[in-house]
């Protein structure tokens, strides 16, 4: 008889020391989203446009110092800065026309973006 409830102890248990995970903002998808593209950015910029000042790395640690995110929602905007970094690393040694093009087209969605978020979720 005790054997038959062992599994739901055991599942209770279980539940029991897996931290609760915070809810996400409504804007999170379009933060990742952000970070993947200023990953993206702090590789191409310098590769195609080396008198650009704009140093896209600290401007992402800026977003995120702004935003207060917990660990969690942390990781997964840096994970996703860094996967934007190595899209393009993996396939750029130098500028190209499709580099070029793809910096171009990154820094228009970066604005859009940028713009979206702030206009539908600023205070």
């Amino acid at each position: 008889m005790r054997l038959r409830f062992l599994p739901a102890a055991f599942l209770a248990v279980l539940l029991a020391t897996v931290p609760a995970r915070a809810i996400d903002p409504p804007y999170q998808a379009e933060m990742e989203r952000l970070s993947e593209i200023m990953g993206s950015l702090y590789f191409l910029a310098p590769l195609c446009r080396p008198d650009n000042q704009t140093d896209w790395r600290t401007e992402m640690g800026e977003l995120i110092s702004l935003d207060e995110p917990d660990d969690d929602r942390r990781q997964r905007l840096t994970g996703a800065f860094n996967a934007g970094y190595e899209a393009y690393a993996r396939f750029y040694r130098l500028c190209t026309l499709s580099a070029d093009e793809a910096l171009s087209r990154l820094l228009i969605e970066a604005e859009k973006t940028a713009r979206d978020i702030h206009s539908r979720y600023a205070e």
